[in-house]
């Protein structure tokens, strides 16, 4: 049975280990060190814990993990290394590289056997550039497995609820066959039967629980992780933004935190561990590192507002280096403006619609500029390299009346939803020929009509000549199976038209404080600070700015996490390979 969290007592606090910051990096981390033996206080500057997390779809990067090999895919270790060389060229780090690489099957077991958390396999999910020779074509990632809300008991209150803009009527949609039957339920009695049953069973868990209980994604991964910091006792302190580190001798051995019931100063035998989900909105961070911001042009990131750069500036405060990198210092996306009707604006991630066949992108010029079925990341990157200097950052995304009820367009749901809400609020711009539509996007008519014509002259043949939509595995699995010869590729000609404007945004955040291979923040001349760690994406991405494959943020999140448990607890690593270890030399915990 959960406990539940310990009250706050009027007093000092003291633990072993102190983690600020409550998504996957900081709850793996507190998790693993607790059940090695840790005293473990986490501290969330939110009321509510998961961060970006549990808004995210859960899925993580974990090349030869064990649900992959116990499917019977195997592959040498040598072959997502050599894709990670190139992908990260000159910026490839051996150590970290080599770290994650070994310890992240380890982690994931270790999570298996010893907790709560349980995951489903990605085995048929792609590397996102197939066009690379050591690319993956699956069994590389895995994803948080279903999990029922029910589990947690009161302590419930404490998970961030989906991101609404992602969920329908607050009920979490796993990728994969659940979207699926979703986007089918009115061309198929068995999606139909499907989504009925979910439905019911969620509007039944409002009337009794107040929320959804069919946790999936992001959700199930931070509500496994919270169950299993409760069974091990973990403090979980939410509320309690972290003001300063404490700093003695030369070691970082506390925290001044600001609780409900006023500041408290945290000791921490062990160490701090900093996991305050990197920079997203921090206006000066954002004008410093990202170029579209000190163009002009603003950022929109979809993580939550709480995440504001606090575990950046509290390590460089102690003397601690940013590492920043020139390929990329985000995680891009594009995302588009959601009005709300309490006044305020949500940020959509456009994620899974361009994939879709029968939708393309273009600039205000009406011209694409890049193939649409790719990965956010590399979307976002080709709309940067489209745009001249000085002008301002945003494309749109283009569908006919058939794409928008079939498969939806971002907010816009797909039938039986209505569009109504979406076109009288402005989100949603319609026309009934492409010129109107280009008038009430503010693009260019002629454009726009000689775009679409060169694209539908080859879409009908399930060709895109310009950009190749569908030519990786990868966005063929995007697609819609059900569309051939290309699962990417439809004409857009059936009227009217819609638009929705997509803008600059992100997922999280690359650059962030320069670490160790376990975890240990680094100062300007590259030693370690004692006492300070660094977890999820405070810590800078091992991926130096690229998006090799989805899964790549909470992969490292949770391996580096589980890595930096056991640094702490001056305990052993697992083996890299259990396989060629002999019984009984086994001395770690996994």
């Amino acid at each position: 049975m959960s406990r539940e969290p310990h009250t706050l007592p009027p007093s000092a606090l003291e633990c072993d280990l102190l983690v600020i910051g409550s998504g996957a990096g900081g709850l793996s981390t507190a998790v693993t060190a607790a059940y090695l033996g840790l005293e473990v206080i986490v501290a969330e500057k939110a009321p509510v814990l998961g961060g970006t997390t549990a808004w995210s779809g859960g899925w993580l990067w974990i090349p030869r993990n064990p649900l992959a090999r116990e499917a019977g895919i195997e592959e040498p270790s040598a072959a997502p290394r050599a894709y990670l060389r190139e992908e990260l060229g000159d910026s490839f780090d051996p150590a970290r590289v080599e770290m994650f690489l070994a310890q992240g099957p380890s982690m994931v077991e270790f999570f298996r056997r010893h907790t709560a958390l349980e995951f489903v396999d990605g085995n048929r999910v792609a590397d996102f550039h197939g066009h690379q020779r050591h690319a993956g074509t699956g069994g590389r990632s895995l994803c948080a497995a279903p999990f029922d809300g029910r589990r947690l008991g009161q302590a419930v209150r404490l998970l961030r609820p989906p991101l609404d803009l992602h969920s329908l009527w607050g009920m979490g949609i796993a990728s994969g066959a659940d979207l699926g039957h979703f986007l089918k339920a009115i061309r198929s009695p068995v999606s139909f039967v499907h989504v009925a049953r979910r439905v019911m069973r969620h509007f039944r868990d409002l009337a009794i629980h107040h929320r959804g209980m069919q946790l999936v994604n992001g959700n199930a991964l931070v509500a496994g992780l919270l169950k299993s910091a409760l069974d091990l006792g973990v403090r979980l302190l939410p509320s309690s933004p972290a003001h300063h580190l404490i700093e003695e001798q030369g070691r970082i051995v506390g925290a001044l935190i600001a609780t409900p019931d006023g500041e408290r100063r945290v000791r921490a035998r062990r160490g701090v561990v900093l996991a305050a989900g990197g920079f997203p909105h921090d206006a000066r961070r954002h004008a410093e590192l990202l170029p579209h911001v000190a163009a002009g042009t603003p950022h929109r990131s979809a993580a939550p507002l709480t995440n504001t750069g606090d575990g950046l500036r509290l390590a460089e405060a102690v003397g601690a280096r940013v590492q920043s990198f020139d390929f990329s210092n985000a995680a891009w996306a594009p995302v588009s403006l959601v009005p709300r009707r309490d006044g305020s604006v949500g940020r959509f991630p456009h994620l899974i619609d361009r994939a879709k066949p029968g939708l393309i992108a273009v600039t205000r010029h009406g011209e694409r500029f890049v193939n649409e079925a790719g990965s956010y990341h590399d979307f976002m990157r080709g709309l940067f390299a489209a745009l001249p200097d000085g002008e301002p950052v945003e494309a749109w995304l283009i569908c006919d009346h058939r794409f928008q009820r079939r498969y939806g367009l971002g907010m816009s749901r797909p039938a039986p939803l209505p569009q109504g809400p979406w076109l009288r609020n402005g989100y949603l711009r319609r026309g009934r020929t492409a010129t109107e539509l280009a008038a009430a996007c503010g693009i260019d008519a002629a454009g726009l009509q000689a775009t679409l014509e060169a694209y539908n002259r080859h879409a009908r043949r399930g060709e895109d000549p310009a950009f190749g939509r569908g030519e990786t595995p990868y966005q063929r699995g995007m697609g819609d199976p059900e569309r051939a010869p290309n699962p990417c590729v439809a004409p857009i000609e059936r009227g009217p038209y819609y638009a929705v404007r997509v803008l600059p945004g992100s997922l999280g955040t690359f650059a962030g404080l320069a670490a160790d291979a376990h975890g240990r923040v680094l100062d300007a001349s590259g030693e370690p600070l004692p006492g300070l760690y660094a977890a999820g994406n405070d810590m800078a991405s091992v991926m130096a700015g690229r998006y090799p494959s989805g899964g790549i943020t909470l992969g490292p999140a949770m391996t580096f996490g589980y890595v930096t448990a056991h640094h702490a607890a001056g305990r052993p690593l697992c083996p890299s390979d259990h396989e060629s270890t002999p019984r009984g030399e086994i001395t770690c915990e996994c």
